[in-house]
């Protein structure tokens, strides 16, 4: 029988100051820019930026207790303008606060607005967590006023010595002997997250009858089957279903799609993380054989900024079978990783004289621009040119895909190129 009523382990490892800090050494090493701060006395508004479970919230805690000043936590998910108003007033008597907002990213624009002017005049210090891109969830105003330090997986190593750790050191695994034999179930099924990993580990140790434990993987997946609602409630797998829901998609398999989605959304999983991930889907996978594809994924993306569940799902449905039933290409996908990889293994070849731009006379002089053929002043606004570098002349980098669109697009290089694009 699982003990549901004691404090979680990941709770109870949860460290106390920098040095039990796991990883993150480029932050809280001996020369890490935290440390650095702390050392000082004074840190910055921050956003914490990083998967699940790599010490984000645990990070805000620490700073808070070092520095000895007043702090405040708030969940983006529960939490709206009016705590925030409330939170800053409070702060205007309390010099120095701290608010930490776990899952910033959540916040909408409006919510965002509230902190800009508390943290520009210094009535409170932000810390922000957040698992996805800043650059695309928090406001450009706000980023400004804020630096962006970005929390890196935890290693294979490292996440090891949090299990010994947590074995050596925790009161209640103390009381057993535990022996792990093979770490690997461990590690995949929590997926690089400390907090899962521990409370996978306080899970497999409670089922485990006796005094004597054995950890293999095989009996980490047997237990980890028969309970996995208590590791993974919080729906924290939602990178595995994201995965299914956009290859179903890939797959053109429109009721796949929608099942993943109906997942996603029931969930409460924030449709912008889902619009964003058709969004590259839109050109990763589908490109220019239907270029409408990106339109809409682009169209349903600025959608569901503005309009929240339950219709944003209808939006959503909408623009997935969209996507699953859209004639597939990753040409221009393979084209770009193709000539990415092409300059990473070459270096930078010098751009040809007659494709120079040439705004001195000493440019024109030494041959800029010179023999340049202007498109325009040719029959049906075409020349043949060279406009690769003399080094990889005639080098393909984009090959059409087989789809009625690129076909098309095909024939229109070849009668325009002749051979030098004869696919």
């Amino acid at each position: 029988m699982i003990n549901n009523t004691k404090i979680p382990l990941a709770e109870r490892m949860r460290p106390h100051s920098l040095d039990q800090f796991a990883g993150q050494q480029h932050l809280v090493g001996p020369n890490g820019v935290l440390r650095r701060y702390l050392e000082s006395g004074m840190i910055p508004s921050m956003i914490l930026w990083g998967p699940p479970g790599v010490g984000k919230t645990t990070l805000a805690n620490i700073i808070a207790t070092q520095l000895k000043q007043p702090f405040v936590a708030l969940s983006a998910i529960n939490s709206g303008v009016k705590d925030i108003r409330e939170v800053i007033d409070q702060a205007k008597k309390r010099p120095g606060t701290v608010l930490f907002i776990d899952e910033i990213h959540r916040f909408n624009k409006s919510q965002q607005d509230a902190l800009l002017g508390a943290v520009e005049k210094g009535i409170i210090t932000l810390i922000g967590a957040t698992t996805e891109n800043p650059s695309f969830e928090v406001i450009s105003a706000l980023l400004s006023r804020a630096q962006v330090y970005i929390l890196k997986s935890l290693g294979k190593d490292e996440l090891i010595d949090l299990v010994n750790k947590a074995i050596r050191d925790d009161e209640y695994l103390q009381k057993k002997n535990i022996k792990v034999e093979q770490y690997d179930a461990l590690l995949t099924i929590s997926g690089g997250d400390a907090r899962k990993l521990l409370n996978l580990l306080d899970i497999v140790v409670e089922a485990s009858p006796g005094n004597e434990v054995v950890i293999t993987d095989e009996k980490v997946k047997e237990i980890a089957q028969q309970n996995i609602v208590l590791y993974d409630k919080s729906g924290e797998n939602h990178y595995d279903i994201i995965s299914a829901f956009i290859k179903s998609m890939r797959g053109s398999d429109p009721n796949a799609a929608l099942y993943w989605l109906a997942r996603m959304i029931e969930g409460g999983e924030d449709p912008k993380f889902i619009a964003r991930s058709m969004l590259i889907l839109a050109s990763e996978d589908i490109g220019n054989a239907n270029p409408n594809a990106l339109l809409m994924a682009n169209a349903c993306f600025q959608s569901v900024n503005v309009i929240g569940y339950p219709e944003s799902s209808i939006i959503l449905s909408q623009t997935a079978v969209f996507l699953a039933t859209s004639p597939k290409s990753n040409s221009t996908y393979l084209a770009i990783w193709a000539a990415q990889e092409h300059v990473r293994k070459n270096g930078a070849l010098p751009v040809p004289l007659h494709l120079r731009n040439a705004p001195t006379k000493l440019m024109k002089d030494i041959g800029y621009g010179e023999s340049y053929k202007y498109a325009h002043d040719y029959a049906h606004n075409f020349v043949p040119q060279e406009f690769l570098p003399e080094e990889i002349k005639g080098k393909v980098f984009y090959e059409p895909g087989n789809n009625p669109r690129e076909n098309e697009t095909r024939k229109i290089l070849h009668n325009m190129w002749g051979d030098k694009y004869n696919y």
